[in-house]
């Protein structure tokens, strides 16, 4: 086969049907391997014979997610707006609605994703492995220019929320604490659960009752976000000179910078076991200091790691360490991921609770405005706009879990660090001035 113009060569053998059945791909294995591996996993979540614990929560989610993932990348129309993404969380979560999800595949998706805390360990490979990976000029000048886009997007939203929320009848107490906080608010571990505690203290309500009015409005932010970042990655394919393929600042290097990061180095494994070591550390370091100086841990593991590439002091082989280890993470578990995420954490019957047309239109004006002033702003930072619109998007997002969702959607997981900083200030920021506010107007 003459690869230039599809010509059959006199004499090349054709392909045989086995041949053509291997090339066929579910993720990284072949159709035939994958129906037999899925066959396997399935039997013995039917015979009770699954593993409850990271081996069955593992087999699970990867058989799954990897399947929806090429699913959504290949369905015309879904894949430009984040369809593996969309599929990899709201299918499982319609299969758990619906109790067609086999109950020991459950508790093992359960035992990885709590238990074992996989959501954290992703995390944490993903923002010390591209923040000590990343050229330190990129990083230095990223992190100095988000914020002003952070606050512009922040303002942007709050007002076309309120004003949309008024043309359809909703008073702006009702709009603001109840659906554009739960949006803006950092996620539900991060921004509901404490968001709402506040509001049980200040309204004197049970907790749960609020927590159930909060949660569609960050769902639905979430999906918002995903479906617009994914056609983000789309605009910026079709208007290159907004788009900076993963690059967040015009550096004036910018051909360099992404031959540099497009450089591939050969895959050394015990570089990676330091990596993965590096990534768990800065972790516990974050988790450890918050206890003394009130910061959040992750908000103190993405500044820790930066300051150690700030300054230098980290090997340059250490680096690359992480930095493979965040790219094996990333390639291989981004869908099965969300496959879990979509099971425990995004339950189906709050999202359609919350569709109505005009709870939609808050929702969507909210998102839209945030994420379209981050693209006109970072082009007057001197960023690129499409980075720059998705990583304020990500300020839409659902904590870390939104993280993922929207980064994956829009094929920039380099860009976590800066999403991380986005969601989790930026979360943080909007429920404490929430919580003020409610106290002084309630």
């Amino acid at each position: 086969m003459d690869g230039l113009n599809g010509v059959v060569l006199e004499g090349a053998p054709e392909k045989s049907i086995w041949t053509k059945i291997m090339d066929l791909k579910v993720g990284p294995l072949p159709l035939p391997l994958y129906l037999v591996l899925f066959a396997v996993i399935y039997g013995a979540a039917v015979a009770g014979k699954l593993p409850i614990d990271m081996l069955g929560g593992f087999a699970v989610i990867m058989i799954m997610g990897w399947l929806l993932g090429d699913i959504g990348m290949n369905i015309p129309v879904l894949k430009d707006i984040g369809g593996p993404a969309i599929l990899s969380v709201f299918v499982p979560s319609i299969m758990v609605f619906y109790n067609v999800i086999n109950p020991d595949a459950l508790k093992a998706i359960t035992a990885v994703m709590k238990t074992a805390n996989f959501l954290y360990l992703y995390i944490a490979c993903l923002v010390c492995g591209s923040i000590l990976g990343m050229h330190r000029k990129i990083l230095i000048q990223g992190f100095v220019r988000m914020f002003v886009p952070l606050v512009v997007g922040t303002i942007a939203a709050i007002a076309a929320g309120v004003g949309v929320g008024l043309l359809f009848g909703y008073d702006v107490h009702r709009t603001f604490f109840y659906i554009i906080i739960p949006i803006i608010g950092g996620g539900i571990g991060e921004g509901i659960l404490p968001y709402s505690l506040g509001m049980s203290e200040i309204l004197g309500q049970p907790q749960s009752n609020f927590i159930a009015q909060l949660i569609p409005a960050a769902m639905l932010g979430n999906v918002i976000a995903i479906m617009t970042c994914g056609y983000l990655k789309r605009f910026g394919e079709k208007h290159p000179h907004y788009n900076g393929n993963g690059l967040l600042v015009k550096t004036g290097e910018d051909k360099e910078l992404l031959e540099e990061m497009n450089k591939e180095k050969a895959i050394e494994f015990p570089l990676m076991g330091a990596g993965l070591i590096l990534a768990c550390s800065f972790f516990i370091f974050g988790g450890f200091l918050s206890k003394y100086i009130g910061i959040p841990g992750a908000i103190i593991m993405i500044f820790s790691a930066a300051l150690v590439k700030y300054a230098k002091i980290m090997p340059a082989k250490m680096e690359q360490g992480a930095y493979q280890m965040y790219r094996f993470i990333a390639t291989n578990l981004t869908w099965p991921l969300l496959v879990g995420l979509g099971v425990l954490y995004t339950p189906w019957k709050d999202v359609v609770a919350a569709i109505t047309p005009a709870y939609i239109a808050i929702c969507v004006s909210t998102v839209l405005a945030m994420i379209t002033s981050g693209f006109f702003i970072g082009k007057l930072m001197n960023m690129y706009p499409v980075e720059s619109a998705i990583v304020t998007g990500c300020h839409s997002g659902l904590g870390g879990t939104g993280d993922v969702a929207i980064l994956s959607a829009a094929n920039r997981m380099g860009l976590m660090p800066f999403a991380q900083v986005s969601t989790r200030i930026g979360g943080a920021a909007m429920i404490v001035t929430a919580i003020i506010l409610l106290k002084l107007w309630h």
